[in-house]
């Protein structure tokens, strides 16, 4: 099943980021460490274009801090972007967000010129929290689930700074199916988009390929983690749901239950610091995605009914006869 979720106040938001882009000198995009790469909006990255953009690896906390150092690596070799990792609930690294933005644009700065910055992310990435930790209040919504900001809020840091904060923004259609799993998994999308169980399943598949021992430490599983890795990846799920006490009358799995059991505890970082992707690895699935989407849509087209040629108009054909003899 394919997670797709773009809920209609974001049609509003895209409407009125397009607008506001126009006077933004730095734009921050928050990323979800965990997933960097599928947390990125390829919406934003269109409508932002050649503006400054500080890529902030938020959650670095609950993510895999050599995958952080890939995906930091990865972003600071791109042009016109600065990128670093933050866990929006400690206040000294979120005050470099300023001095970061006033990197990126030197030429801005001081009352006559104050330098315009826009944060931006997907739901739930605790751009909220990151901007109550800056300001040092409550200036911003905060809560665990998706969608809470849906009106763009202005908060000042300095004399000569100040934030526009836009509500949370997916993009119309995801294409890239591990992108709308651990959007999902990571708690971005609304409930109603996805199955816990599915989701749940491809959570555990990168586990046990990337951190088993995590795994067995965390729910107590026997045996080595070579069999862990290797176990199906349902049969796995019904052992964790036994753990978690995720069960029916009669003593039977719920695997509905065991999905949102692990799903629980991969957000709360429960499990460990874990990152699903590698810089390589979303390469590769974009890749993958962009070509299924592209044939998807070749094949739309041959499909497509052509056009009828219209009727030669009265006298055409006599005068074709006589150009003809």
């Amino acid at each position: 099943m394919s997670v797709q979720w773009f809920p209609g106040h974001m049609h509003a938001t895209l409407k009125a980021l397009r607008e506001r882009l126009k006077a933004i000198d730095v734009v921050i995009e928050l990323l979800d460490a965990r997933l960097p790469g599928s947390s990125a909006n390829p919406l934003l990255a269109e409508l932002i274009g050649a503006r400054p953009t500080l890529k902030v690896l938020n959650k670095a906390d609950l993510a895999d801090p050599v995958r952080t150092e890939q995906w930091l690596a990865h972003y600071n070799a791109q042009p016109r972007t600065r990128a670093i990792a933050l866990h929006a609930h400690v206040p000294g690294p979120a005050r470099t967000l300023v001095a970061e933005c006033r990197r990126l644009a030197p030429h801005r700065g001081g009352m006559v010129k104050p330098l315009r910055v826009l944060i931006a992310g997907i739901p739930n990435v605790g751009k909220s929290t990151l901007i109550n930790t800056l300001v040092g209040k409550r200036a911003a919504k905060a809560a665990d689930e998706p969608g809470v900001t849906k009106q763009e809020q202005r908060v000042v840091l300095a004399d000569d700074v100040y934030l526009v904060d836009a509500p949370g923004m997916l993009w119309p259609k995801i294409v890239v199916p591990e992108s709308g799993d651990w959007l999902a998994a990571s708690g971005a999308v609304g409930r109603n988009a996805y199955d816990e169980e599915e989701v749940a399943l491809a959570l555990l598949r990168v586990l046990q390929a990337d951190y088993p021992g995590l795994l067995a430490a965390r729910y107590r599983l026997g045996g080595a983690v070579e069999q862990i890795a290797a176990e199906p990846a349902h049969e796995l799920l019904a052992a964790i749901g036994r753990k978690r006490g995720a069960l029916l009358p009669g003593g039977r799995i719920d695997p509905h239950k065991a999905g949102e059991a692990l799903l629980a505890d991969f957000r709360a970082g429960a499990i460990g610091r874990i990152t699903l992707e590698t810089p390589q690895a979303f390469a590769t699935w974009r890749a993958a995605a962009e070509a299924a989407e592209a044939e998807r849509q070749a094949q739309r087209a041959q499909r497509r009914p052509r056009p009828q040629a219209a009727a030669p108009a009265a006298g055409d054909d006599d005068r074709a006869g006589d150009t003809l003899r």
